[in-house]
């Protein structure tokens, strides 16, 4: 059984075919690439995925459970996290506070619990911190714990954003354009950092971005859309060579 299986998903607006008929399948531990010209329906993807819209028609199928239709809360409750292409980090707080925000949904106490000073409450915000650290050690910004986030580099920005996600324990992990704004260094940085996170956890990872370069060198499959469409899916050697694929990005000649 797959992970994570889309099968055939539509999404109109208007007269406008933001996805027409896509089809996924992840298993454990291996990483997709989405990618596409400006407009090609990538985010929309995501954004179905994680149930901000609803598919018009098809399935997603999430650990054999049918998630085509459940609200944003309960998908992510079932395993699927994600970053988004603009930062969204709450400028004030910490960086623990911020990665600590994911948490609240997975903490066993209720209501009393989170009202008055229980041993399990006090049990849940260590176990959460435990995370929390582990994580940025991982990423290798742990000297940042109290740090602002928006006194870091934009790179560090990003991996706080990922560890925040990894705090929800995904099974899927769909980042959206991470390499956004990062210089050649951070996206090296960036490149190592998801092959390790995904060897460690095992999760599946679906990657939106336009460099290339990230997407050529970690995806085993890729999925090339143009106007909704998915026009190409194979290896990157495969995906390079497709004639469909050279025009949608560099255009024939008349």
């Amino acid at each position: 059984m797959a992970l994570l299986e889309i099968k055939n998903i539509y999404k109109n607006f208007g007269g406008i075919k933001a996805i027409n008929d896509f089809s996924l399948v992840a298993n454990k531990g291996e990483i997709h690439g989405i990618i596409g010209p400006n407009g090609a329906g990538k985010t929309t993807i995501f954004n179905t995925i994680t149930g901000i819209y609803n598919a018009d028609k098809g399935e997603i199928f999430l650990d054999g459970k049918n998630i085509t239709k459940l609200p944003q809360y309960q998908i992510t409750r079932l395993g699927i996290a994600r970053t988004f292409q603009n930062i969204r980090l709450f400028s004030g707080l910490t960086v623990e506070e911020n990665i600590l925000c994911a948490f609240d949904f997975m903490c066993q106490y209720n209501l009393v619990g989170g009202l008055l000073p229980t041993k399990l409450r006090f049990k849940e915000e260590k176990r959460a911190r435990e995370l929390c650290r582990n994580y940025l050690e991982i990423f290798g910004m742990l000297e940042y714990l109290h740090e602002k986030p928006e006194n870091l580099s934009y790179g560090n920005q990003r991996k706080i954003e990922i560890a925040r996600a990894l705090m929800c324990k995904p099974k899927i992990l769909l980042l959206d354009e991470p390499a956004a704004g990062l210089t050649p260094t951070e996206v090296s940085e960036l490149t190592e950092l998801l092959k390790k996170i995904s060897k460690k956890f095992g999760f599946a990872i679906l990657l939106i971005e336009h460099r290339l370069d990230l997407v050529m060198s970690i995806c085993e499959k890729i999925h090339v859309l143009n106007f909704g469409e998915t026009i190409a899916v194979g290896t990157a050697e495969e995906v390079q060579n497709n004639p469909k694929v050279i025009e949608a990005y560099l255009g024939v000649e008349e």
